[in-house]
């Protein structure tokens, strides 16, 4: 008989049984996009549907996904409103530039995320995680209630800023975790005039605010360029060799635009570190809703804690870590959909000989946040249940059924660091506290940008080992 306790269900939209009426579509958008897809989204391997005018196939099936993403990428380019919502923001940084643009800044922002490269950074990641958890200690009361939301947006920026920029960001007073959330807020959302296609100098009335906000990082990332330029140009050799330089360095006109390296750092400063904390504030609450699973990453933790293995091996070294973090990337894929368009027509076969016919700039819209729950693919889909993900059970995982980072050749270039980074973040977390759940925890998910919870994540945070070293 099987003793362990039912899996915890986290929040989400049920899957609509009634088709939403054409108004019913725009409010749903404008208020939280995952609240618009129908029970067929969770069952069919695909569907073909019409947005507003706009024809649209909506994959779940991992082979068609991989014919997109993968066998012929080349004739699918970013769809219209993905563009029309990130251009604003990133212009021409790596998640929203293309053709020849696309090409230079991934040339040059590769070599920092190289496997090899990043596994460098685990010393840094470690101690500011370590950091960090000294502000839980400073509370005036054990059992603090804090938002976790925000805090691992902060922890998640200072990893960023020691690792790519060695701590030499030029921020400016406030919070920087509630200058991310009012900028996606206000810039990250679908605007009615993105549904229709309309040009991107008319105005959005949803994003009115939120030019000042991205302003204020623009100007964030152009003093941080101007004081790093005074420094290499006083002396080269006193300039930290780090992803700032290295980008600085590729200026020139057969490199980078001083724009195009204005664009990449405004992406990874605004953006880079983003995914990770959402994912990460989404772990911390599904495991304090599963005790037998927190006991298991706990003694996991501990055990690799008192061998004195470097950081670096962490990720290897705990699985029940990791596999804690992947099962909540699937279920609040911090990315949650991926958008092309069709640049020509296109045909794709399955097994079965079923053929789906792609005509020229139809949408193709691959959800992570449908494909992760999709009951095809997944035993009891809407379930936390890490132990998917455990190196004894992966191997049944399919490559295209399973897409946090995305695939093909714009699969995300810092998936590496991001997991590194979330396994030593929660080692160091969770071996010295615990985090709860309190009756103010009531988290929703909303799509801006990225999953996030609604009003944040509230949770008490307690010593869990009393007496430790510093």
């Amino acid at each position: 008989m099987d003793m362990r306790p039912d899996p915890f269900v986290p929040p989400a939209p049920l899957p609509r049984t009634v088709p939403p009426s054409r108004l019913d579509i725009i409010r749903i958008i404008l208020r939280n996009p995952l609240e618009l897809w129908g029970a067929p989204s969770y069952t069919l391997p695909w569907i073909k549907t019409s947005f507003f005018g706009q024809h649209t196939l909506i994959v779940n099936d991992p082979g068609l996904i991989k014919h997109v993403l993968v066998d012929n990428a080349n004739n699918y380019r970013m769809s219209d409103i993905r563009q029309l919502v990130l251009r604003p923001i990133l212009r021409d940084g790596l998640l929203t530039a293309e053709g020849q643009v696309w090409k230079r800044s991934r040339k040059a922002v590769a070599p920092v995320f190289t496997p090899r490269h990043a596994q460098g950074f685990a010393g840094q990641m470690l101690r500011q995680s370590e950091d960090y958890a000294r502000k839980y200690e400073s509370a005036p009361t054990a059992g603090a209630i804090f938002d976790i939301s925000t805090d691992m947006t902060e922890l998640t920026f200072a990893i960023l800023a020691d690792t790519l920029f060695s701590g030499e960001i030029v921020t400016s007073s406030g919070s920087f975790a509630d200058d991310v959330n009012a900028l996606l807020h206000r810039m990250g959302r679908i605007d009615p005039m993105d549904l229709m296609r309309a040009p991107s100098w008319v105005p959005r009335v949803t994003r009115i605010g939120g030019q000042r906000v991205l302003e204020k990082f623009r100007a964030i990332v152009r003093d941080t360029m101007d004081m790093r330029l005074a420094k290499m140009k006083a002396d080269r050799a006193a300039a930290p060799d780090d992803f700032l330089t290295l980008l600085l360095e590729q200026a020139g006109p057969d490199g980078l635009t001083k724009e195009e390296i204005e664009d990449n750092i405004l992406t990874f400063i605004g953006a880079g570190h983003e995914t990770t904390a959402r994912a990460l504030a989404w772990t911390l609450y599904c495991v304090s809703n599963s005790p037998h699973i927190r006991e298991a990453i706990e003694t996991e933790i501990d055990a690799v804690l008192a061998t004195g293995a470097e950081p670096v091996q962490w990720l290897d070294l705990m699985p029940q870590t990791r596999a804690a973090f992947e099962e909540t990337l699937r279920l609040y894929p911090p990315a949650p959909s991926i958008n092309r368009a069709a640049i020509s027509e296109d045909c794709w076969t399955n097994a079965n000989g079923e053929r789906v016919e792609i005509e020229a700039g139809v949408t193709v819209l691959i959800m992570p946040w449908t494909l992760h729950r999709h009951e095809s693919y997944w035993e009891k889909p809407r379930a936390y249940m890490p132990e998917r993900f455990l190196p004894e059970n992966r191997g049944s995982i399919g490559r295209f059924q399973f897409l946090p980072f995305g695939a093909g050749p714009r699969v995300c270039i810092g998936a590496t660091f991001a997991l590194q980074e979330a396994v030593i973040a929660l080692a160091v977390l969770m071996h010295r506290y615990r985090f709860y759940s309190t009756e103010e925890t009531n988290p929703w998910p909303v799509q801006k940008l990225t999953t996030q919870p609604q009003n944040g994540l509230p949770m008490r945070v307690t010593p869990r080992i009393i007496s430790r070293a510093a």
